[in-house]
């Protein structure tokens, strides 16, 4: 299996797709999971990807299962992305984690 893995909406999968990185879209839980499945590896055999990329939306659809392999250490590292839809308003934009992280305004 490759290094980094989507599961996002279709056209985000496309976008990424585009630049030569896997993945499955995602429009529910039962889709979301089976994905986080593949990717974790556990639909596998144990081969997990390095990075595993999900779009705020499936995060929130996989909410218990991504706290819980967070919080095991394991790869895949999980890293959220905004995804084409409306903000939830409780997570910071790209920007605003940039800044708080480096401490300086771009």
């Amino acid at each position: 299996m490759a290094g980094i893995f989507v599961i996002a909406e279709e056209e985000i999968v496309l976008a990424f797709r585009m630049a030569g990185v896997d993945g499955r879209s995602a429009s529910g839980r039962e889709e979301a999971l089976e994905a986080f499945k593949k990717a974790t590896g556990e639909l596998m055999g144990g081969q997990a990807v390095k990075v595993l990329v999900l779009t705020e939306e499936v995060s929130d659809m996989l909410d218990e299962e991504v706290k819980a392999w967070q919080l095991s250490g394991a790869y895949p590292l999980i890293v959220e992305i905004p995804g084409q839809g409306e903000r939830s308003g409780k997570r910071k934009s790209i920007v605003d984690a940039v800044r708080e992280a480096v401490g300086v305004m771009i």
